[in-house]
């Protein structure tokens, strides 16, 4: 049984320096003080747009984007929390994403998957074949669709909802059990079928 703490790192799809992610990710670094240490990254729109030309792979010649595959590796898991934008996945953080396809730092990596928006249904099926594809170890337990978050979160950082709360906890113990290898290979989610 591991004693340190389970090394997180926390992606916002929303580049507002106090958005509802943000505080988000804030509030599951409270709720998981004891086995979660989360360092949130803050370089999200000092990567440059994804151009296949210019990805040559573990070797770039963009330090933004090397700095950003570190943090990837050097983490246990990772965690998003993202708005939807446009019924849609932001484009910021789509195109950090779209940095990680041909050195694969998503691939056997745990990750947690939290859409907290006005809706976000379209979004958070969009990003989440995405991570499956580039092989993401994600559960059922380890991804949750958060609506009308604005509703559910307050200043001090508490989820004021308790269903949500429940759904967070159970997501921070689900994302410790990949972690830790306590859940089966048949738990995670399947990669969708390309046609």
């Amino acid at each position: 049984m591991r004693t340190d703490k389970i090394k997180i790192l926390a992606i916002s799809g929303s580049t507002r320096k106090s958005s509802s992610n943000i505080n988000l990710i804030k509030a599951i670094a409270l709720l998981a003080s004891e086995s979660f240490s989360i360092s949130i990254f803050e370089g999200l729109t000092e990567l440059p747009h994804f151009n296949p030309d210019l990805d040559y792979g573990q070797v770039t010649e963009d330090e933004n984007v090397a700095a950003f595959r570190k943090q990837l590796r050097d983490a246990d898991a990772v965690l998003i929390c993202t708005p939807e934008y446009a019924v849609g996945v932001p484009g910021t953080l789509k195109n950090a994403i779209d940095w990680t396809v041909s050195t694969m730092e998503f691939s056997k990596k745990p990750v947690a998957l939290i859409t907290a928006s006005t809706a976000g249904t379209r979004a958070h099926q969009s990003l989440l074949g995405t991570l499956l594809i580039i092989e993401s170890k994600i559960s059922s337990a380890t991804q949750l669709l958060i609506s009308a978050i604005q509703t559910k979160l307050n200043s001090d950082l508490q989820i004021t909802d308790e269903e949500t709360l429940d759904k967070v906890n159970q997501l921070i113990r689900s994302l410790t059990e990949i972690v830790n290898g306590e859940l089966p290979e048949s738990g995670l989610l399947p990669a969708p079928l390309l046609n």
